[in-house]
């Protein structure tokens, strides 16, 4: 009588096991999407209502390249991280003049378009293919950078600098 407990205890336990298997296979590949929530996730506060449980976050901003021309010309390149897709990224040219002791920014412009870029190749090594600049009058500008390293570089985007300004080339 003792085996025999031990013996359906043990086909108990198999399909048990067996059973908690399938479920958990079956709701890991197959089963229905989670439902989106109707509005957004809220953390109930003591004493108040819902409030949101994040803050809006800032851009995260990454200087890429920069060149200075004499004392009076400085050029930057930098990443603007999206704040809707965080694999997202925007660049923009900014021009600087040394006015007064100090760098003073005289102009900037995206390159390409908004978030057309990707965050992590556009901040990582070899993220910029090309970045040529030159003294003189006006000033071109050249930028080419990495897409992602299977597709590399993107195609040059000129730009001129006349008197401080940008202008596409």
């Amino acid at each position: 009588m003792i085996k025999n407990f031990r013996t359906r205890a043990a086909w108990g336990v198999v399909l048990a096991t067996a059973t908690a298997a399938t479920v958990t296979i079956g709701a890991t590949t197959g089963g229905p999407p989670n439902p989106l929530p109707d509005e957004p996730q809220t953390r109930p506060a003591a004493g108040r209502g819902k409030e949101p449980q994040t803050t809006p976050r800032t851009a995260e901003r990454r200087q890429i390249a920069a060149s200075v021309l004499g004392r009076d010309l400085k050029f930057t390149l930098t990443a603007v991280r999206s704040q809707a897709d965080p694999l997202a990224a925007s660049v923009r040219l900014q021009v600087f003049t040394f006015e007064g002791g100090a760098w003073r920014e005289s102009d900037r412009a995206p390159v390409g378009e908004a978030d057309a870029w990707f965050w992590f190749p556009l901040t990582g090594r070899h993220a910029v293919c090309r970045f040529s600049t030159a003294g003189t009058e006006p000033a071109p500008v050249a930028v080419s950078l990495l897409v992602t390293p299977s597709v590399g570089c993107s195609p040059a985007e000129n730009f001129r600098i006349e008197n401080g300004r940008i202008v596409p080339a």
